[in-house]
């Protein structure tokens, strides 16, 4: 059948691409409960830690300066072995991946949680990176394969989009209930639930997909690409605790672009390329990355900056902050659903994701009328409510469109980049507006000694880092408005094809795996 007889306009999904088979309907929405447990514990992990790392600090006893590997060690290793991660979903199939970096990110989540010292904990955090980093792309990738349809596919990604945008925030809810309520080691002990769940259900639900020909991977790639991530990562974490002067801070973010150059050049010739350039060389497909990216490095200035006003400025406890989310999470999951079932077959992803970062552009700026004493209904609902609603109207619907027509042989990769751009930009946008507000906060101490009392002086010149860094967010994500608006194709996905030529006269893909239950 060529591609102008698919009803939805599509190019149709070869075999191997079909991970389900011939089950039924109820076996696909099966498959996406899964993935959606999976993804969920993962995002659920770059928040719900933060909440109890006071707790645990104190029970481990080690000190502030060390605290912050606690996030970084996660971070590094999750972030710079993404596209690895991908690929070997491409190339060992994607159930396989997926329940390794299930049974993984459990075993290391079991260690962390029974931890003894600093160095046991960093390590379990560090595992977690490595098999997140396998579990991630391969859930995104089966996502990919099982939803080839327009109608399922919206459904799919939007249940996928809602847990992207509102992940993070749900984190802090549960991080908030878990270390109030239980203890700091059950903010890991958790995730053995989410685990079990998606490996019995991965186990029965599945199936594998392995390619026919296997070939060789890209060692020159991933070790550059891997090495130029890791820098990447470890330069702006180094950004929050250090300064942009230091040598272990910009060295690293200098060798991470030239390692990033060198990878895009090899790229450009290797016979068997990590990450074919055709994947981000697409409008709509670069417009999707670079938005997930902008939208992470805005937005997340909310979760640090907030966190800390509610709980050291107003004097929250811990699950009164994370229910404080709340309204950003609903937001964010009711424009997550909306901007894909509804709205993205009708407008295409350029309307939907330029307001959305204009939208949570607002939200930033409307958060800088926060003070000392102003009460949550009347400064805070507002703007968290707004800023949860542009999240999932351009996280959303960038998710599915930068996994739209990927060949089934790339979905792995091309996932992994989404889940890259998520990861790096809140690295990026951390390290950023937190250096911003020291600087800003130092800056007030300086201009305005003597003017007030020691204590009120040190909160309103700590404030005054938080709204300055609340602007700079807004900044980035109208700038990322306007960048994406001029990036992303105008009109409906179903209407091209990887380069914008017409449904009808896109290529058909060959089939590239052969598929065998487990």
């Amino acid at each position: 059948m060529s591609a102008a007889d698919a009803g939805d306009g599509t190019i149709p999904t070869p075999p191997d691409a079909a991970t389900p088979g011939p089950g039924t309907s109820r076996r696909k929405w099966l498959i996406l409960a899964v993935i959606a447990v999976a993804q969920l514990m993962v995002v659920l992990d770059g928040t719900v830690v933060n909440i109890a790392l006071p707790d645990a600090q104190k029970a481990l006893g080690f000190g502030n300066a060390d605290r912050q590997w606690i996030i970084t060690g996660y971070a590094l290793a999750f972030g710079s072995l993404l596209l690895l991660g991908g690929k070997l979903a491409d190339l060992l199939g994607r159930k396989t991946t997926f329940l390794a970096g299930l049974i993984g990110f459990a075993a290391a989540s079991a260690v962390g949680g029974a931890a003894n010292g600093f160095e046991m904990l960093v390590t379990a955090r560090v595992c977690q990176g490595v098999f997140g980093a396998l579990l991630a792309p391969a859930g995104l990738s089966l996502l990919t394969t099982t939803f080839p349809g327009k109608k399922e596919r919206g459904t799919a990604f939007a249940v996928y989009g809602a847990i992207v945008a509102s992940g993070s925030a749900l984190g802090m809810l549960l991080g908030g209930v878990l270390t109030e309520y239980l203890d700091w080691r059950w903010c890991l002990y958790i995730n053995l639930v989410f685990a079990a769940i998606g490996v019995v259900g991965g186990t029965r639900v599945l199936e594998q997909s392995r390619p026919a020909t296997r070939p060789k991977l890209d060692l020159p790639g991933t070790a550059s690409v891997c090495a130029a991530l890791f820098c990447l990562v470890y330069g702006f974490s180094n950004a929050e605790s250090h300064s942009w002067s230091t040598p272990s801070t910009w060295g690293f973010l200098a060798a991470g672009a030239v390692l990033l150059a060198a990878f895009a050049a090899w790229q450009a010739r290797a016979a068997n390329p990590l990450l074919p350039l055709r994947i981000v060389a697409d409008r709509n497909r670069g417009g999707a990355y670079t938005a997930t990216f902008l939208v992470m490095a805005g937005v997340s200035g909310v979760f640090l900056f907030l966190t800390y006003y509610l709980q050291e400025t107003r004097g929250y406890s811990p699950i009164e902050t994370g229910l404080s989310y709340l309204p950003m999470l609903l937001a964010a999951v009711v424009m997550g659903m909306l901007s894909n079932l509804v709205l993205l077959p009708r407008t295409g992803p350029k309307p939907l994701v330029t307001l959305g970062l204009l939208l949570a552009a607002c939200g930033m700026a409307w958060l800088t009328t926060i003070g000392l004493h102003t009460g949550y209904a009347t400064t805070l609902l507002g703007p968290l409510i707004v800023a949860g609603a542009g999240m999932g109207l351009a996280l959303s619907p960038s998710s599915n469109t930068a996994t739209f027509r990927v060949p089934a042989s790339d979905s792995g990769v091309a996932s992994a980049m989404v889940n890259t751009m998520q990861q790096v930009g809140q690295s990026v946008g951390t390290a950023l507006l937190n250096t911003i507000a020291v600087s800003a906060t130092t800056s007030y101490l300086t201009t305005h000694a003597g003017t007030t009392s020691g204590s009120t002086l040190e909160s309103l010149s700590v404030l005054h880092g938080y709204t300055t860094a609340f602007w700079w967010a807004a900044g980035i994500l109208a700038a990322g408005s306007l960048i994406c608006g001029a990036l992303l194709r105008r009109g409906a996905l179903a209407g091209q094809g990887d380069s914008g030529i017409p449904a009808a006269s896109a290529p058909q893909p060959e089939p590239a795996t052969t598929r065998s239950d487990s």
